[in-house]
């Protein structure tokens, strides 16, 4: 066998001086190329034997030439020089410390080589190092390929998670600045000092004047328990403040009271206070009109402070609480957004939208928040104080009944791992199950791996044989 192998370098040391002359003619080109291969080889402390065709076609040359295709013959080097004889076993050539086992097609094919060889399009084989097999769920990618399609990764870390919510408001009166005007006797209205809606009225202004009997009879009562007491009558003690007592009942305005004690006169109307400071919002009373005990004459709404009801999202209700911060902007005013908390959740929903109000006071100094005014609201979703283990939102594949991640293993390989999620938040998912802190996992280019894991299990499919009928 060592007799043959001699005869074949002596053939290809014969073809070397037949061609001296022809790459001579070739210029300084090829001669630079086979320099330079000759010094890389001698500094990796390799001899280059011969070259061969890239393509795997049977064609050799004893100097660097280029085939039909335009493509560079590969060196073969002494260490990888395949025996002849068809019961040694093949060299597997190797990298550094790494041994290569095999050389698999770039396109995933199922279709290896134990040598360097191009596929029909001119790629590359990849090689396949030594504790690289494939052990069935990892994803081999070429590293070319990985570049071209822009894989990133990023490592799994601990993060505190804050999920913004948006929901769109309306501003609405603070109820409980909402006053309402009644009478608790019949009587007349003679005059009218407010008689419009939307008109700005001051606790203690004047609403009306009222004629009614029944205050009339109750002052002339007073009158008379007052006159009894001047005149050192003891038992009328007891009228003169049941006297007081009952204008107060009917709400008689205390002024008036006391003029009827210290003139002893008995004014035929009464002139009715505003009961609050605001705007009239609703008036159902008009000059001449006969009133009765009960019947809302006014309402009145002090608008110092107004609520903004916001309609959350019932899968959003968990990331909003009392307490909550939030950002109102309303449309009338986009450049100018306010701060306020959440204070009250409703706690009904809306079935015809899903939705759960949720109300946020803000103060109103200046009257420019109106009601009915739309607003749209961020809650900040206040983040939890417990810190987690996250990923992008980008990387995770979700099927709607899987969610997957793909793990960076190095090297174009990704495994494709279940995992289970909590809550979303400043881009980033809790992964409650799969990873662990620290590893890496593919946050671009994750379809098109996936897509890559398909196609290898669909050709997988295609090599297995049928079972026996």
């Amino acid at each position: 066998m060592n007799g043959f192998r001699t005869v074949v370098l002596f053939a290809v040391a014969l073809a070397v001086g037949a061609s001296a002359g022809y790459w001579s003619a070739r210029g300084p080109t090829v001669r630079s190329t086979t320099i330079s291969q000759a010094v890389a080889a001698a500094a990796s402390g390799r001899t280059i034997l011969y070259y061969r065709d890239p393509t795997g076609a049977p064609y050799w040359s004893a100097m660097p030439k280029k085939n039909k295709e335009a493509q560079d013959y590969l060196p073969v080097y002494e260490d990888e020089e395949v025996s002849f004889d068809p019961d040694a076993p093949k060299p597997r050539p190797t990298t550094g410390s790494r041994r290569i086992l095999q050389y698999r097609n770039p396109m995933g094919l199922p279709d290896t080589s134990s040598v360097p060889k191009k596929d029909s399009m001119g790629m590359d084989y990849i090689p396949v190092y030594e504790g690289e097999a494939n052990d069935g769920n990892t994803v081999i990618v070429s590293l070319d390929k990985v570049q071209r399609i822009g894989v990133k990764t990023e490592a799994a870390q601990l993060r505190t998670l804050a999920q913004p919510v948006r929901a769109v408001g309306t501003v609405e009166h603070d109820e409980s600045r909402i006053t309402v005007v009644t009478v608790r006797m019949e009587g007349y209205i003679e005059d009218l000092f407010v008689n419009k809606t939307g008109q700005h009225v001051y606790a203690g202004e004047p609403l009306f004047r009222m004629y009614s009997s029944e205050i009339q009879r109750a002052q002339a009562d007073l009158i008379v328990a007052v006159r009894a007491s001047k005149r050192g009558m003891s038992d009328e003690g007891d009228s003169l403040s049941g006297s007081i007592q009952r204008l107060r009942n009917l709400s008689v305005p205390e002024s008036q009271i006391k003029e009827v004690r210290e003139r002893g006169t008995n004014p035929r109307t009464v002139d009715w206070p505003s009961p609050a400071t605001g705007d009239v919002i609703e008036k159902w009373i008009i000059n001449g009109q006969r009133v009765t005990p009960g019947v809302e004459l006014y309402r009145i709404a002090n608008h110092e402070v107004v609520w903004v009801v916001a309609d959350v999202a019932e899968g959003d209700l968990h990331a909003v609480g009392i307490g909550s911060h939030a950002t109102v902007t309303l449309r009338a005013y986009p450049a100018e957004p306010m701060q306020g908390e959440v204070t009250l959740i409703y706690p009904e929903l809306r079935p015809e939208t899903r939705t759960a109000r949720v109300r946020i006071e803000l103060p109103n100094p200046d009257d420019r928040l109106r009601v009915d005014m739309y607003a749209d609201v961020l809650f900040q979703g206040d983040a939890d104080q417990k810190a987690v283990v996250t990923v992008p939102d980008s990387a995770v594949i979700d099927s709607g009944t899987r969610q997957v991640v793909l793990m960076a293993k190095g090297e174009g390989r990704f495994e494709p791992r279940g995992v289970k999620l909590g809550r979303h938040g400043n881009g980033y998912v809790e992964v409650l199950e799969g990873i662990s802190e620290g590893e890496e996992v593919v946050t671009s280019a994750t379809f098109l791996i996936d897509a890559e894991s398909n196609l290898k299990a669909a050709l997988a499919a295609f090599k297995q044989p049928e079972a026996p009928k």
